[in-house]
Parts: C-alpha cells; structure tokens; sequence
C-alpha cells in the first residue's frame, strides 16, 4: 500500500522510525501538497459569492492547477521513496578492489541523480503552487484569509526542504553540467518563492489585524 493511501498517524509514527523511508523529502512534498489544498479549499469557500463574481473563471482556473499540483505532490511521496531505496543500497556496496570502486562510484552518481529528482520537482511545483496563494490574496474570499497564509506557509517549507533534499544529493555528485544545471534552474526559485510566501503571508497578516 502507498504511504499516502495509509493514515495520517501511521505516516508519522514511519516518519519517526529509524527506516530508510519516508524521509525528509517525502515529508516535503505531503507539506507542500496540505498547502496546496488549502488553495483549493479557499476556492471552495469563494465560488459562488456574488462579492467575487469578477474572479470566478480565474477562481475556477486556479483551482484545476492546484488540483493537478496537489495530485502531483501527493504522488512524490512515494516516488522520493521509490527513487531513494537505490541510493541507501548504493551505499553498501563493497568497495576492496579497484574494480568494485569503480562499480561504487558509477552507481552512487546514477542514484544520487535519481534521488535528487524528487525533491527538484517538489521544489519546482511548491513554487508554483505559492504563486496560486499570491493570486488568492485578492481573489479569494476574506473569511478564508487566514487559509491563504497557512497555505503558502506549508508550501514555503516545503520549497526550501525541497531545496535542501536535493543540496544534500549535489554535494556529492561529480558532473559539474548537472550540478551546474540545478543551480542555475532551481536554485533562483528558492530565493523568488520564498520571497514571494513571505510577502503573501505579510498581507494576510496585515489584513486580518485591521
């Protein structure tokens, strides 16, 4: 049975253990999916309202992505699973002759690339799930304000776990094009929606103190 399929006491209580998996990025993207099911949630709770009638195709377009991106994060948490258990065997492979180095070495670069894709795609998806909260801030209803900042909140912590899920799988891969490639691609996101969450949760707070 998939992780996600089971309840939320039996995730935590594995999250807990001293077991391979779920781990940290697994942990990510079910915070970043909760968060962005809030986004939907406010949708919900906004549909229908005369008082947002001007954003109701917006509204309906905002909460078709975050459904896909809810469904997308959902199913990370058993892939990051998935594509981490050959990394934690990669690890024990015997290393005495040359040759078996080799064999090591070439392996742990294959499955540190796997690994690292995940927690690349949580943050990637986290981000643009933040963006959704940003439009709901204006569009979405104000009785489920405090919604929108707890939402971009999960999903800002699961932008930067996601973030340091796959910092700590380039650490140790060799090719620098890859490296290269992440940093340039993903990294600016971290900075941007991070920046972004912070904002959104400022005019949330700033709205519920007036």
């Amino acid at each position: 049975m998939k992780m996600v399929e089971g309840s939320c006491t039996d995730f935590a209580v594995r999250l807990a253990s001293k077991d391979a998996v779920p781990g940290g990025g697994g942990a990510a993207a079910l915070v970043g999916a909760i968060g962005t099911a809030l986004a939907s949630m406010v949708v919900n709770l906004t549909l229908g309202k005369k008082k947002y009638a001007e954003y109701e195709e917006i509204n309906k377009e905002i909460m078709a992505k975050a459904q896909k991106l809810q469904d997308d994060l959902l199913a990370m948490v058993d892939l990051d699973a998935e594509n981490f258990l050959p990394l934690s065997k990669a690890y024990g492979l015997p290393k005495e002759t040359e040759e078996q180095q080799k064999i090591k070495e070439e392996t742990l670069e294959k499955c540190l690339i796997q690994a690292c894709q995940v927690p690349v795609d949580i943050v990637k998806k986290s981000y643009e799930a933040i963006l959704l909260h940003q439009e709901l801030v204006d569009k979405g209803s104000k009785l489920a304000i405090s919604d929108v900042g707890v939402g971009v909140q999960c999903l800002r912590a699961a932008l930067i776990s996601g973030w340091i899920n796959v910092v700590i799988n380039i650490n140790m891969i060799k090719s620098e094009d890859y490296v290269k490639q992440i940093n340039e691609e993903v990294k600016p996101l971290v900075g941007k929606g991070t920046a972004i969450a912070d904002e959104v949760y400022a005019q949330v707070e700033a709205m519920l103190s007036k």
